[in-house]
């Protein structure tokens, strides 16, 4: 049984890849600053304390573990892009040093093969309605971007001794949040039906189900096919009138939509790469089905 620890396994995208890695018969330990709460995972799982830290020899964590996925991310509540608040040096520090000696660690542990969930904040600003590429020049113009896109860098400088790397260059996530959690479009919901002002506005998105399985392909595949590569993870171009539709109808409300937003100038990120290695992620089938089972909690 191929044992996979995950930092930021309690998170709002790590907990998606511990249940589909347990749910496909890898042994997972979920890793972090503090251990999940009762109930956060539909079954039981393993957990190591983890820090951000690069002051931190942490080896003991990596300690038979063949792969680790790090999805550990230290920000403001609510905010990556800007996570860093009024503390950039603090941000750079945690994120990227403490994610390379986090790296270095599970070499030297003997870890076989590193995951790295990173972020489409990496490509920056790029000409309006061109897709986004693995083999474009990244241009990041946020602190988050380049942070992520330094660490892609650092990981994949150790790739080879029988180390494989690769990173994942995620969207935004939707999907259900753990039992008691905030799920992500609840302010957007919460204006709408208090009448508050709701802008037209469109974006990318993939499902957490989505990201799990790009994660499980990257511990299964060939190292030979993933080693020192990046991966965009994306799935489909949704707007805000999209996402709000099926409350309006739930909820009974009289509030107007707001009108559909133009997608034209948006950058989609190109997933051809990925889905060579077989990744089909559940597209408009599996939006509607989440949104649906969302709505319904406003039913009159």
């Amino acid at each position: 049984m191929t044992r996979v620890l995950v930092s930021g396994g309690s998170g709002y995208v790590g907990r998606f890849i511990v249940e589909h890695l347990a749910a496909h018969g890898y042994k997972v330990t979920s890793a972090g600053r503090t251990p999940a709460s009762s109930g956060h995972f539909t079954g039981d799982v393993a957990y190591v304390p983890l820090h951000l830290d690069p002051d931190l020899d942490q080896s003991h964590a990596f300690h038979d573990v063949d792969c680790f996925v790090h999805a550990g991310f230290a920000h403001i509540p609510g905010k990556y892009r800007g996570g860093e608040g009024d503390d950039p040096e603090a941000f750079r520090r945690a994120n990227l040093e403490g994610s390379v000696r986090l790296f270095e660690q599970a070499l030297r542990a003997g870890v076989r093969r590193c995951v790295f969930l990173s972020s489409r904040a990496v490509y920056g600003r790029q000409a309006a309605g061109i897709a986004l590429t693995e083999d474009m020049t990244p241009q990041p113009d946020t602190l988050y971007g380049s942070v992520k896109l330094d660490a892609e860098r650092s990981l994949h400088a150790l790739s080879g001794r029988g180390f494989a790397t690769a990173s994942l260059r995620v969207t935004g996530v939707y999907g259900q949040a753990a039992p008691g959690s905030r799920h992500k479009w609840e302010t957007l919901i919460s204006d709408y039906l208090a009448g508050r002002p709701v802008a037209a506005r469109a974006g990318t998105e993939v499902h957490g189900a989505d990201v799990a399985e790009a994660v499980r392909l990257m511990l299964g595949t060939d190292a030979a096919r993933i080693s020192d590569e990046s991966f965009n993870v994306s799935d489909i171009l949704v707007d805000t009138r999209a996402i709000l539709a099926p409350v309006m109808k739930e909820s009974a409300s009289l509030q107007a939509l707001p009108p559909r937003a133009d997608g034209q100038g948006v950058n989609v990120m190109s997933t051809d790469k990925i889905r060579t290695l077989g990744w089909a992620p559940g597209g408009w089938p599996r939006f509607e089905e989440y949104a649906r089972d969302l709505a319904a909690r406003f039913r009159a």
